[in-house]
């Protein structure tokens, strides 16, 4: 039996390259280096420096997890740590997304990793959630499989072949971005699954005014919640875990939803 030879860091850089349609001339420039020692580092006949490959990613705008495994591919150790949210060190991160999320009550929001797992979520979201399968609903918590599983909020979903064509090219533009066992299977699954017999066919230009942006249309407590959503991560991340998390919040997209919204958020 063989084993396939891990990647060189030359072969990967010039991938991140290829990527994002710099020359080796380009990023020479932006990286204060000459166009021969790219080749030479792209070609294996020069072994860059660690600082050479950071400068080189973060001008590429290499994601920081792959930004490691140019670093081990280079013979250096990872220069990014990746710790558990639930990590000790982790204490004030963690309070300040608890605040972040009771504070944006009622309006719903959730905290996820690169994987969609929920780690956090506030009681806006969990007013959405009634009705759906209680195998779904079990810890680990998943963002897309509770949105497009036959089983779960998909069936309520109004305009879902929108939404649903969203998501996935959500993930699909991630999946560009970075090698993620889990994140393709994700994707296989949850693209695999059944659209539901009924609903989820209106769209959202349905209305007489066309949105501002694609909202999600969800049928709740008797009529139809319309929000907005909108995706927030940490700037200059310094671990490889939080550099993967994703804030995601909804805003409702007419008067009726915040009025609606109002109203569940009253004792």
């Amino acid at each position: 039996m063989t084993t396939a030879a891990p990647p060189r860091v030359g072969t990967l850089l010039r991938e991140w390259r290829d990527r994002r349609r710099i020359s080796q001339l380009e990023l020479a420039l932006r990286a204060d280096s000459s166009a021969r020692h790219i080749s030479f580092i792209e070609t294996g006949r020069s072994r860059p420096s660690q600082e050479m490959v950071l400068r080189l990613a973060d001008h590429l705008d290499v994601p920081v997890r792959e930004r490691n495994a140019l670093l081990i591919a280079a013979g250096y150790a990872p220069h990014y740590p990746e710790r558990s949210v639930d990590d000790p060190s982790m204490s004030a991160l963690r309070d300040s997304l608890e605040r972040l999320l009771t504070g944006y009550e009622p309006y719903p929001a959730l905290v996820v990793d690169g994987a969609y797992e929920v780690l956090a979520a506030n009681r806006g979201i969990a007013a959405l959630l009634e009705g759906v399968a209680e195998h779904l609903l079990r810890p680990p918590l998943n963002a897309m499989r509770l949105t497009l599983h036959p089983e779960g909020l998909a069936p309520r979903i109004r305009n879902l072949r929108e939404w649903r064509g969203h998501l996935l090219d959500q993930m699909d533009r991630q999946l560009a971005l970075m090698r993620s066992s889990p994140l393709r299977a994700l994707y296989d699954e949850v693209a695999a699954y059944p659209l539901p017999e009924t609903g989820g066919r209106e769209t959202a230009t349905a209305g007489d005014t066309p949105p501002f942006a694609l909202p999600m249309m969800i049928e709740h407590g008797g009529r139809v919640l319309s929000f907005i959503s909108t995706i927030a991560t940490f700037n200059t991340p310094m671990d490889v875990t939080v550099s993967e998390l994703a804030i995601e919040t909804f805003l409702p997209a007419d008067p009726e939803t915040a009025a609606a919204l109002g109203r569940l958020s009253r004792p």
